[in-house]
């Protein structure tokens, strides 16, 4: 069975990709299994190119199939922010609830029409296949508007679902039962997209 490592230290965001790809024939690991610690650069200004550089720069040094993402929010009023930086917008020592109401205290006083935002993400999966190297890249975003408040408990590792509202369900993205947040996840989309080059690597076994 072909190995595939998952180029995460999030556990949430590990086991969601274990859920995403049971169907998929494939043995995934992450960077805690083969003890890497270096952390790759995010230095690009997009989350399809930082996906990229993670996944080429895992795929070095584990010599595995790889898969990598990179995602965060995008706000509308902030002009995109804090995109690329999400999680890094505030320094090192922010938690996720200081990003999360950051976003909420910035957007103050904004009407509600103005407020539109996404979580987006990115995943870059690259592989060998008779010698030769291949690379593909995948995004989707799930759409909403920030909320005026930050809900009281934030899921670690996923702070802005706390303050992305979804007016068409009436809730907010941190609400929806963890079944159908599966079914309407970024993520969820991104791996149907790399379905047939994830079913090739399986069948590299």
């Amino acid at each position: 069975m072909s190995k595939l490592l998952i180029a995460t230290t999030n556990p949430a965001k590990l086991a969601e990709y274990q859920v995403l790809m049971r169907d998929f024939a494939l043995d995934l690991v992450s960077l805690r299994d083969l003890a890497i610690k270096d952390e790759a650069p995010e230095s690009a200004n997009s989350f399809a190119d930082n996906a990229r550089i993670k996944a080429r720069f895992y795929f070095a040094r584990s010599g595995l199939a790889t898969l990598a993402d990179d995602g965060g929010l995008e706000v509308d009023a902030l002009g995109g922010a804090p995109g690329v930086r999400s999680h890094r917008w505030l320094g090192a020592d922010a938690d996720d609830r200081m990003l999360a109401e950051e976003v909420v205290r910035r957007l103050a006083g904004v009407e509600e029409s103005k407020r539109t935002a996404r979580l987006r993400a990115a995943a870059a999966l690259v592989y060998r296949k008779e010698g030769n190297v291949l690379e593909r890249v995948a995004e989707a975003a799930v759409e909403g508007i920030i909320a005026k408040r930050c809900l009281p408990t934030i899921r670690h590792g996923f702070p802005y679902r706390s303050i992305l509202y979804l007016p068409e369900r009436g809730c907010y993205l941190a609400e929806v039962p963890e079944k159908e947040a599966s079914l309407m996840s970024q993520r969820r989309v991104i791996i149907a997209r790399l379905a047939d080059s994830l079913r090739e690597l399986a069948r590299l076994g």
